[in-house]
């Protein structure tokens, strides 16, 4: 479920960002201290604007001399300490701008969908809308659950955002009625 959510997520926003100077990843090492190999964490999620979109190993700060701007994790029982403990200590240190929580078993977190914005280089909690939904002003998109799901939404004009499955689905459809 948790690999699920993740690579669903890391897929929905490479799409939006396609041919956009913006790398989305997740799963990957990320290195924030040079020299020291033990000073690490691995982001479920993650967005740098103004980064090229390329297949890395590794994600070593000092290298791309860029911190993402928004983490997206997604809360298990295994991951709960360290997401709400841990990780926003070290995303703050490094200037992530958004750090969001998703738990889709709504066992862990309450409410299952969390989000901060780093504000004087401490963590405010975002308010959410009256649906637990929130506004990441970093992607420009509003983040909301639905079914279980972390779905995207454009704030420009409120429009979802497709998954693979999706995308596909509504490009034969459009195929079939052309066609028709």
């Amino acid at each position: 479920l948790h690999r699920r959510a993740m690579v669903r997520q890391i897929d929905i926003l490479q799409r939006f960002y396609a041919g956009q100077e913006t790398y989305v990843s997740g799963d990957l090492l990320l290195y924030y201290v040079q020299g020291n190999p033990k000073k690490f964490v691995v982001p479920d999620v993650f967005v740098v604007k103004n980064l090229r979109q390329e297949d890395r190993r590794s994600f070593k700060l000092w290298n791309e001399r860029i911190a993402p701007q928004v983490v997206i994790e997604t809360t298990s029982k295994k991951t709960k300490k360290r997401d709400l403990k841990v990780k926003p200590q070290i995303y703050a240190t490094i200037g992530v701008a958004e750090y969001f929580l998703f738990d889709p078993t709504r066992d862990y977190l309450d409410p299952p969908l969390q989000g901060s914005r780093l504000v004087g280089g401490q963590y405010q909690p975002i308010e959410p809308h009256s649906d637990g939904g929130l506004e990441s002003l970093e992607l420009g998109l509003r983040l909301v659950i639905e079914h279980g799901e972390l779905e995207f939404f454009r704030l420009a004009d409120g429009s979802r955002l497709l998954d693979a499955e999706e995308s596909i689905e509504r490009e034969a459809e459009s195929r079939q009625r052309e066609v028709e």
